[in-house]
């Protein structure tokens, strides 16, 4: 069973149906469609964080032209994925998975989900496989600020933004610097009559164009899998090294970045104040925006950014505790997710709750003295998929490693006591610390270190021993005295040729 039919469950029902064409499977999707992210989300100039070559899928290419593309297009690329391999017959829409139990005895998890009437479905399966990202799709996180029921405009979260919400034309305060402020305001500015991005610390920016003229070309001389194949390497390895030496030599990263946004937006810009923060590239995830969108707003005067805190919500606005006060007639409320560990689901072993706190987490993809249970948790420092589709490689090896021995349950067992436990993630990002309490750890060494390495995770995942000495593969007495399957007249006729 595969809960979540977004990017994360429709890649791993294509690998699953690739890989493993002996195993029936089917997706329970807690909203009324398939995209997940992509389809709930719908404020303006919604768009990829990452490039096309890395977020798509690593067996079918991106097609479209922008690199850095928008969300109805990624949203028609899921759902193409799912439509021409025929996933989208497994899936059971408005089933919202609430509890899953396991039983020993039985070797199958018993599933419990929330139809949209109310009524409870319950399934079994033999593996259960969590595709459902990483946050709350029923709530964002909003701080309480004072003084909201006196503003008299309107204050709205860019996860329950709505199609008929009209901003032209009006004054638009955006609360936030992550990447869904750094998306909406050059969109919002299109129209409003001005946009003012406020965030209490700055965060680091960078610009890529949004076609990828390489891509492009590679793909008009090369056969489409093969120019592909070669822009998501380079793509991968640029970022890798980015990655690196912003770890490695953070100064140095951090003087490139903030003199790129200096160059961008003229000598005169205060890029001290308002885009150089205090911790170090890659603490948290940088911003990318593409074709430099929000520093054209910036220079031509339709946004702007405002660099401190909140004092309280007023009639008219904002006012901020340097005693400036920002007008507005609508308020959006940027402030970042909720993270939320496996959905939501409630989980319990043999009767007894299973705290997510209390495992330690098994390759990125599995969790300690949990059995046959699979995650997918994306990167932090790259594109969510690129870790998606190792996942569901491992997964499907490890189903058919399992078919081979005859095992029907494997479970990560933690036995060396000198692993030590570290956080789950390594970002400083407010919506992460907000959240590790309620999340497994990760171990200080191999196979329970999150490396947050794509290289080094298809060593693992993708070529590494299954049988490391850390998975128990086991066949319990339901497997053993599983009795046997009842032949047809044809098999049984070929079956007494052949004894012959």
């Amino acid at each position: 069973m595969i809960v979540g039919a977004g990017l994360s469950g429709i890649g791993a029902a294509w690998h699953l149906r690739d890989r493993c064409p002996d195993h029936s499977y089917v997706i329970l999707e807690a909203r009324e469609a398939i995209g997940g992210t992509w389809d709930l989300f719908r404020y303006p100039g919604i768009r990829s964080d990452s490039d096309m070559f890395t977020l798509g899928y690593a067996f079918r290419p991106w097609r479209d032209q922008k690199a850095i593309a928008d969300g109805p297009s990624i949203l028609e690329y899921v759902r193409e994925t799912a439509r021409e391999s025929g996933i989208d017959r497994h899936i059971r829409f408005r089933h919202r998975v609430k509890h899953a139990s396991w039983s020993s005895e039985d070797a199958r998890w018993t599933v419990e989900a929330e139809r949209e009437d109310g009524e409870i479905a319950r399934f079994t399966c033999s593996f259960l496989w969590m595709c459902s990202g990483y946050y709350d799709y029923a709530e964002g996180y909003t701080p309480e600020f004072p003084g909201t029921e006196r503003f008299g405009g309107q204050i709205v979260h860019p996860q329950f933004w709505s199609d008929d919400l009209d901003y032209a034309g009006k004054r638009v305060v955006v609360i936030g610097s992550g990447a869904t402020a750094m998306t909406l305001v050059p969109e919002l500015a299109k129209k409003a009559a001005h946009v003012t991005m406020l965030q209490r610390s700055p965060t680091y920016v960078v610009s890529l164009p949004a076609e990828d003229a390489l891509a492009n070309f590679l793909r008009e001389h090369l056969p489409e899998h093969v120019a592909y194949g070669i822009t998501r390497w380079k793509n991968v390895l640029l970022s890798m090294a980015f990655y690196q030496f912003a770890r490695r030599a953070p100064e140095r990263a951090k003087k490139r970045i903030v003199s790129l946004i200096q160059k961008e937006l003229g000598a005169e810009y205060d890029v001290a104040t308002h885009f150089t923060p205090k911790y170090k590239p890659w603490d948290q995830r940088l911003c990318l925006v593409p074709d430099g969108d929000l520093f054209i707003a910036l220079r031509e005067g339709r946004a702007s950014v405002v660099t401190d805190h909140i004092e309280t919500f007023t009639e008219k606005g904002i006012r901020l505790r340097s005693g400036q006060e920002l007008e507005a007639d609508l308020i959006v409320t940027a402030t970042g997710l909720k993270l939320q560990f496996l959905g939501g689901m409630e989980l319990d072993i043999d009767g007894e709750r299973l705290e997510p706190t209390k495992t330690m987490n098994y390759k990125g993809v599995m969790l300690s003295d949990v059995p046959n249970l699979a995650c997918t948790f994306g990167y932090t420092n790259a594109s969510w998929t690129l870790k998606a589709d190792l996942t569901a490689e491992y997964v499907c090896r490890l189903l058919g490693r399992m078919r081979e021995t005859g095992a029907n349950v494997c479970t990560p067992r933690l036995r060396d006591a000198e692993i030590g436990e570290e956080p789950f993630l390594n970002l400083t990002s407010g919506y992460v610390q907000r959240a590790l309490a309620h999340l497994p750890k990760q171990g200080s060494r191999r196979p329970w270190k999150l490396y947050q390495n794509y290289a080094l995770d298809i060593l693992f995942l993708r070529h590494g021993d299954i049988d490391d000495g850390t998975i128990e593969l086991t066949s319990t007495p339901a497997r053993r005295e599983e009795p046997k399957r009842r032949l047809g007249p044809m098999a049984r006729a070929v079956r007494a040729v052949a004894s012959r």
